[in-house]
């Protein structure tokens, strides 16, 4: 075994002649391909860890272990797509009238065609109402696949991802079951506990309001008539939040506030870890999306891009894209440590067999 052996080198190495039929490319055709290339193969590896990460976080339980596990591959992801932002630097050290000198020879083909990215998307929860201008990138794929241009098997791979549980699918279930005052899903009176907490933290919130606005009015930041509604917003937003339709506390959410409010406690401390990971994760790849527009931006301007999109404009909106929504939402609702409500059962929330 060699090291170009292992690694596949002349393989590898022999990608990056454009399109059959083509004339060869020139450098700075190579170097847009090589760019490319290198991001495809950063995609594969982070669709194999978010489906790790995904088998593991869909398991009825999950121990600390598989908790640190799934962190882990998190981690790795988050940190290839910070990676990929600084990718996107390379390519502007190509001048704009060096892309157009070959820009014709993409013909309409499109970066929304990356079907490895929209698997990712599809991976971590993006759902087709959350997209842009009602892209499906499902229904593009199944077309290319119809015209000869994607294979069978590609699409397939695509629909089998679509259809199947995704990351944020998966972690809003585990919230749902995380112990509340040590109350568990399946307890005779958890509904009962579980809406007292949200009743508490909210109370909290409200006490919050009335000592900012009387400290604010006295030294005379502003009148209460201005303050007041805007702060008391949170409270309605609060109560939408953490009650359906039917006023039935939603348990994932109330999950996800007993975690970030007591992520001292030594059984939440990976729970609490895992969910600065989803938001990391995201954060990261908005970061991905954000250096793409820009470079988009420095290299066309706002050209029409070559798969017909809007080119920038469409970039710049994905940047609005949120798929762990929640875990974004919940910071706005959360209250200091001192003034959240008191814990019972603090003794379950030692290292212990417990499992969430």
């Amino acid at each position: 075994m060699t090291y170009g052996n292992y690694l596949r080198l002349p393989d590898l190495l022999s990608l990056q002649s454009g399109p059959e039929g083509y004339a060869p490319p020139s450098n700075h055709e190579m170097h847009f391909i090589v760019v490319h290339q290198a991001f495809e193969l950063w995609f594969k590896l982070i669709l194999r860890e978010l489906e790790e990460a995904k088998v593991k976080m869909g398991q009825n339980e999950i121990g600390e272990e598989e908790i640190r596990l799934v962190v882990q591959h998190l981690e790795r992801v988050s940190e290839i797509f910070r990676l990929l932002a600084q990718q996107w630097k390379v390519m502007e050290t190509m001048s704009p009238i060096d892309f157009l000198s070959f820009r014709d020879r993409l013909g309409t083909s499109s970066g929304f065609e990356s079907w490895q990215l929209r698997q990712i998307e599809f991976v971590m929860g993006l759902s087709n109402d959350d997209r842009v201008g009602g892209m499906n990138p499902l229904e593009h794929m199944k077309k290319l696949s119809d015209e000869g241009k994607i294979s069978r098997d590609i699409y397939n791979e695509v629909h089998r991802i679509a259809s199947s549980a995704s990351l944020n699918d998966v972690l809003q279930d585990w919230l749902s079951r995380t112990p509340i005052h040590g109350s568990q899903p399946f307890d005779a009176e958890d509904a009962n506990v579980v809406s007292t907490y949200i009743e508490q933290h909210i109370a909290s919130m409200q006490n919050q309001i009335d000592v900012y606005v009387h400290h604010a009015t006295t030294i005379g930041h502003m009148s209460e008539e201005q303050l007041r509604p805007r702060l008391e917003a949170n409270i309605t937003a609060a109560r939408e939040f953490f009650f359906d339709e039917k006023n039935n506390v939603q348990r994932n959410r109330a999950g996800l506030l007993f975690i970030e409010s007591y992520r001292h406690l030594p059984l939440l401390s990976w729970p609490q870890r895992l969910l600065d990971c989803f938001i990391e994760l995201e954060e990261s790849m908005l970061l991905f999306r954000s250096h793409h527009a820009r470079m988009v931006e420095r290299m066309i301007g706002r050209r029409i891009g070559t798969g017909g999109s809007s080119g920038v404009d469409y970039l710049d909106a994905t940047s609005s894209y949120r798929i762990f929504k929640d875990l974004w939402n919940i910071r706005t609702l959360l209250v200091k440590q001192s003034a959240t409500p008191t814990l019972a059962n603090i003794e379950y929330y030692d290292f212990s067999k417990n499992r969430i």
